[in-house]
């Protein structure tokens, strides 16, 4: 069995993921969802920070980049958090059903909040206290430095520098970032001319995953703790925390520590693909992230809606990758109110594995094998042996007695088998069963009883599988 789920990642970028004139077109037409969004900002910015977004953003000639950073650094940081909602929404609307959620850095509060973690205005609120918080307390004068070279390599400059203020900041995969005090960042600046790596001095106002912030964080976690987190509705998979949020996560405390640990990018990247994402999309301006995930997996489909002239197209071909698979190239999905799915819950830590959300609803096609369905198969081999080997083998992987397996068992509620170890199971399976490549739109999420699981390897040995020889493996 392929374990190529056909997973689909919304990438959503942080700092230096502004492109003047985005979604500009969009606001000046009036389109209500960008409108709406900006305004929303708009108004705690003003009420926080005593200006907002839109009218810098969306003047006749918006600013660019590095004039943005100059004369208005925390516009800059509130213009791509809003930007990358609006997108998402834009493709929301458009049938795009995102299987994860991946965020960088400054991105994965939008990642969170668009996955139902807060109210874009408490996010909103959010994001103007860690910049308050930074500009009140980091006195440290750092920066931060990319360099065109792999994590491990970059790791060797630093430890050649021997610096206790300079550290790898971010592992974005074939390229790298340190941060730290203005003399190592120049040492390293030196070593990396030598090796002829290329290296580009970042323009960030801190010098962000460095200890030098750690006052800081102490004081954006107390700030913090006054805005409560909500369930989310899609899984969020971290960098930073080298794992999937979970609901019980105190956000607060861990927004903070994003101001002082390392980001890694690339082996997240790493290990959603190596658990089956083939489909990233930037949910955000420009192509910062795509560009990474294109260098780092040539096999993966990446889309970067906001990165040419046509955006409407360019969203258009995003939601179609991010539709799920019987939708794709249809009328949107109908989505169902995560509330409403019973036994959605994130991913328990790992460093590789998904869920693919549970809330959207695709129309039943010859090509999909849902759980409902699957027991109405055409007569196959007999099931309550067949549920005998099955049951066998989980037993066995998870160190269970076999008697736990009934057919009406949660897999995860009550045997804590998450995602990542029900799609190494069903990989198990395919091979020990012949079952071949998934149906597609196959969910993981879907199969949550042993009973499913049963009637999945049923279905398909008797769709294809020589039942003899399975039966006899």
């Amino acid at each position: 069995m392929s374990r190529e789920l056909d997973m689909t990642v919304a990438l959503f970028p942080g700092q230096g993921a502004y492109r003047a004139g985005a979604l500009k077109e969009f606001w000046e037409s009036g389109d209500r969802t960008v409108r709406a969004t900006f305004e929303e900002v708009d108004a705690v910015a003003k009420d926080r920070m005593g200006r907002d977004v839109s009218s810098t953003v969306f003047q006749p000639s918006p600013p660019s980049p590095a004039a943005l950073l100059d004369s208005a650094p925390d516009v800059l940081q509130l213009a791509v958090f809003t930007t990358a909602v609006a997108t998402h929404r834009l493709l929301a609307e458009r049938g795009a059903a995102p299987s994860v959620h991946l965020g960088h850095s400054l991105g994965e509060l939008a990642a969170l909040a668009c996955a139902g973690a807060w109210s874009l205005a408490d996010a909103a609120a959010i994001l103007c206290e860690r910049i308050s918080v930074l500009r009140e307390h980091d006195r440290s004068g750092g920066a931060m430095l990319a360099l065109g070279c792999d994590g491990e390599r970059a790791e060797r400059i630093v430890a050649l520098i021997a610096d206790p203020d300079l550290v790898l900041a971010v592992d974005n995969g074939p390229q790298s970032v340190v941060s730290g005090r203005a003399e190592p960042i120049a040492r390293a600046e030196a070593i990396a001319a030598q090796l002829d790596i290329t290296r580009t001095r970042l323009r960030s106002p801190h010098p962000f995953h460095h200890p030098l912030l750690d006052t800081a964080r102490g004081v954006l976690a107390e700030r913090l703790a006054s805005f409560p987190s909500r369930p989310l509705d899609v899984p969020v998979y971290s960098p930073i925390l080298g794992r999937f949020y979970r609901d019980g996560d105190d956000l607060a405390r861990l927004l903070a520590l994003h101001l002082v640990t390392p980001v890694e990018f690339g082996p997240a990247v790493s290990a959603l693909h190596a658990a089956g994402a083939r489909v990233f999309v930037e949910t955000g301006a420009g192509r910062v992230l795509s560009a990474l995930v294109e260098q780092a997996r040539p096999d993966a489909y990446v889309v970067a809606p906001l990165a040419g002239r046509d955006e409407e197209a360019g969203l258009a071909a995003a939601a179609d990758a991010l539709r799920p698979p019987l939708t794709r190239g249809s009328a949107p999905a109908t989505t169902v109110p995560a509330s409403t799915v019973s036994g959605f819950t994130a991913p328990a830590s790992t460093a590789s594995g998904f869920t693919a959300p549970a809330a959207t609803v695709t129309p039943a096609g010859p090509a999909s094998l849902a759980p409902e369905t699957a027991s109405a198969a055409a007569p196959g081999p007999d099931r309550e042996e067949l549920s005998g080997r099955v049951r066998a083998l989980y037993a066995e992987a998870m160190e269970y007695p076999e008697e736990v397996f009934t057919d009406d068992v949660q897999l995860e509620a009550d045997l804590g088998v998450d995602s990542v170890k029900q799609t190494e199971l069903l990989s198990r399976l395919g091979d020990r069963f012949g079952l071949g490549l998934p149906p597609a739109g196959l969910r993981v999420a879907d199969y949550d009883t042993f009973g499913k699981v049963v009637d999945f390897v049923a279905a398909g040995v008797t769709d294809g599988a020589d039942a003899g020889s399975a039966a006899g493996r």
